[in-house]
């Protein structure tokens, strides 16, 4: 190759490489969008339920893969329990008070709905449904707590007379209400049967 044919090449691959500079300048720039939060896959276990065994006055079917534990906590009284769910992370606490009196009756519903309604800064909904199983002397209401709050599902039930129960459902870890959505819907399902099957001993 000839000094003269080296330097036309030379030029004309300058040329070429300005003209793909001028080229790639003229695109408008890259915009970056970013992606959703992706979520780990959840495999559920079948229903299945069995009955609580505790020496306890009261009685209700639980899920195989659910775990219940006297609760063993400072301040925890006669009959409190914790219903562990494992695989969920979740906990259901219920404790148990005997009615001495009307007026303790009336303030054991009042406070749980006011325990319920605590969440009402981070809710964005808070539904409630009355629960009614004569049969069973069995009422009370459940709160559906919608939003990312520390507790999504609460209820108690009640005798009217002798008995009391509240139950809370709490999951240990940051709450955020489109990732465990699908989980608080099924352990939901757990705490239907619960109640439906729900019945004081004596």
């Amino acid at each position: 190759m000839g000094d003269l044919e080296y330097v036309i090449m030379k030029r004309a691959l300058i040329f070429l490489s300005f003209i793909g500079l001028l080229i790639l300048g003229s695109c408008s720039p890259n915009t970056y969008t970013p992606k959703e939060r992706g979520y780990y896959r959840i495999d559920f276990p079948e229903k299945k339920y069995t009955s609580l065994a505790l020496n306890f006055p009261y009685q209700f079917d639980y899920p195989v893969y659910a775990k219940p534990e006297i609760d063993s906590s400072k301040g925890a009284e006669p009959y409190w329990m914790n219903l562990q769910f494992p695989g969920f992370n979740g906990t259901l606490h219920i404790s148990y008070k005997k009615i001495e009196s009307p007026k303790m009756f009336h303030q054991l519903c009042e406070d749980a709905r006011d325990f319920a309604y605590k969440h009402t800064v981070k809710a964005t909904d808070i539904e409630e449904f009355p629960i009614s199983i004569p049969e069973n002397k069995v009422y009370g209401m459940v709160y559906q707590i919608e939003g990312n709050t520390a507790s999504s599902s609460q209820f108690y039930v009640t005798d009217s007379l002798h008995h009391y129960l509240r139950a809370a459902l709490y999951f240990n870890e940051v709450p955020r209400e489109d990732s465990i959505a699908p989980v608080i819907k099924f352990v939901n399902a757990d705490l239907q049967r619960m109640i439906k099957t729900f019945h004081w001993k004596n």
